[in-house]
Formats: structure tokens, C-alpha cells, sequence
């Protein structure tokens, strides 16, 4: 029978201390984690936790269990349901045009053009304009004697009432953005910086169209960008809120009343279980799309490496 030969006792001292040496760098990372783990706990699984609980009980007082009548009672809910249309809208409006927007600027702007460097600065300074000034420009522009109506009647049309009308939304899609391109085109030029030359100049030297090479290839390594853009940009069309309220109030034209405004109006009246049920719904929406958006970004990447 072979026998197993001894290990040196350097070697176990070495590997001892190494061993050890491991598990105090662990439980001085885990230390530093604590802080962080405490905070999440506290300030966002519990509060969750709360608000589950409210969404299927009667009211904070009784606490009588009454599973989904909270929920039912929501989508009944006339304004929730205008409220959440035009979220859905705006953010199905909003969103991809400012990844595609962004994506075309990137592009143009990696070419060789004259003065693009001014181009970007100019494409990125909404970002450093504070938002009451934001809401200043715009009230300016589209205000019944603003800018924009000038030159609708400089062309032969009428005035309009720009936020209490039918095109209210729009503007706030031309708001939103002015706001966010400039940050998602440097995203996407970093990343079209970054996508191999190498397989570029294969697909080049193998006769690929400049069409071929940017859907079949450039597309694909930017999917991840792609992801984290859109992600973004629907995290900001949630938050357009304040720009609304500060344009409109907390009862705005009703192409305009948003989740947000619907869950403040709420929250001022105390219904708590109604707005619990809100913010569940809110979050299972929003738990679909980003999950929706993982799955796809990692099928293309699994078809990079393949």
C-alpha cells in the first residue's frame, strides 16, 4: 500500500499562517460590511416588510387581515389607473428614444468632425444646470406667450396652452431629454471605444458593410451598455415628477398626472394602505422589466462568447 508522504512542518506552519491570515482578512471585510448590512436592514428590507403587512390589512388601527381587497379597491381606483397610463406612456416614450438618441449622437461624435468636442460640451451641460432653472427655461419656452408659440404662428398656426393641452406630454418628453442624452451618449461613446479592433478589422477584411459590422458586432458589445442605459433612463422617467410638480403643480392637465403625483396626493390624505398597495404594484412592475432586461442582456452575451 502507498502511504501518503508526510507534509514538512515549514509547509504546515506556512500554510497555517496563510490560513489564518485568510480568515482574519474575512472577518475584517465582514466588519467593514456590518455598517452597510445594518443600514440596508433597517432602512429599506424592514420598511418593505411594513409595507407588505399595511397592503393586505384594513387599516393601521384594527390590523384585520384582508389579503387583496387593498389591491382590488387600487385598480378600481380611477385616478390610480389614469395615473399609471400616463407613467406607462411617458416611460415607453421617453426611454427608448433617449437610448436610441443617445446611441446615434455617440456615433456621430466618434467621427471625425469639426468642433465635436463643443458638441459634447453642449450635449452635457443640462447635466450642470440646477433643476429650478430647468423648469425656468421652460416655462419660458412653453408658456401661452413663450418662444415655442412664436414660432408655431410665425408658421401660420395657433397658440397653445402648451401644459394644459393635449401636447403636454411632449414637452416633457423634450425635457426630459435635453437632461439625460448628454450623460447616456459619453456612456455610449466609452463604450464604442472600447469594442476590439481586431474584430473589427476581421469583419472589415472579410467584406462586412459598415451595417453588418455595427448590428452583428458593435451592438452586441455594447448590450451591457444597452442595459445600464436603459435601466437609467427608466429610473428617470419614474423620477420626472419633480419637474412636473414644479411645472404644473400637484394637480396637473390629466396626460400629466403621474404614479407620483397620485402616491403624494395620497400620502396627504394618510390612506396608507392604498398607497402601500401602490408601491407594491410599483415594485413588481419594476422587478418584471429589470429581470426582463437581465434575461436579454445575457442571452446576447451568451452569444458573444459562443
Amino acid at each position: 500500500m502507498k502511504t501518503k508522504a508526510a507534509v514538512p512542518p515549514k509547509i504546515k506552519e506556512k500554510t497555517g499562517r496563510l490560513s489564518r491570515i485568510k480568515q482574519n482578512e474575512r472577518r475584517l471585510v465582514n466588519l467593514f460590511i456590518v455598517p452597510s448590512a445594518v443600514g440596508m436592514l433597517i432602512f429599506y428590507i424592514l420598511p418593505f416588510f411594513v409595507i407588505i403587512f399595511q397592503s393586505l390589512v384594513n387599516n393601521p388601527v384594527k390590523k384585520e387581515f384582508v389579503f387583496l381587497e387593498n389591491y382590488t379597491k387600487l385598480l378600481e381606483n380611477t385616478a390610480f389607473r389614469q395615473a399609471a397610463w400616463n407613467t406607462v406612456k411617458f416611460s415607453l416614450t421617453a426611454v427608448p428614444l433617449a437610448v436610441v438618441l443617445s446611441l446615434v449622437l455617440a456615433i456621430v461624435l466618434l467621427r471625425d468632425l469639426p468642433g465635436k468636442s463643443k458638441l459634447r460640451t453642449i450635449f452635457l451641460s443640462p447635466m450642470m444646470v440646477p433643476v429650478a432653472s430647468i423648469i425656468l427655461i421652460w416655462q419660458v419656452v412653453f408658456h401661452y406667450n413663450g418662444v415655442a408659440n412664436e414660432l408655431v404662428m410665425l408658421l401660420g398656426g395657433s397658440a397653445v396652452d402648451w401644459l394644459k393641452s393635449d401636447y403636454s406630454q411632449l414637452v416633457v418628453v423634450l425635457l426630459f431629454l435635453w437632461k439625460n442624452l448628454g450623460y447616456n451618449m459619453i456612456l455610449f461613446m466609452s463604450a464604442l471605444s472600447a469594442v476590439p479592433v481586431d474584430v473589427l478589422e476581421v469583419a472589415t477584411l472579410e467584406g462586412a458593410s459598415r451595417r453588418q459590422i455595427f448590428f452583428r458586432i458593435k451592438l452586441r458589445y455594447l448590450s451591457s451598455t444597452i442595459l445600464f442605459v436603459t435601466l437609467m433612463s427608466l429610473i428617470n422617467s419614474f423620477k420626472i415628477f419633480r419637474e412636473v410638480y414644479l411645472l404644473t403643480g400637484n394637480y396637473p392637465y390629466d396626460s400629466l398626472y403621474m404614479l407620483q403625483h397620485f402616491m403624494n396626493n395620497v400620502f396627504r390624505t394618510l390612506d396608507y394602505q392604498k398607497l402601500s398597495a401602490a408601491a407594491i404594484l410599483m415594485a413588481i412592475v419594476m422587478a418584471v422589466i429589470i429581470g426582463f432586461l437581465f434575461f436579454a442582456d445575457n442571452k446576447v452575451e451568451e452569444d458573444i462568447e459562443e
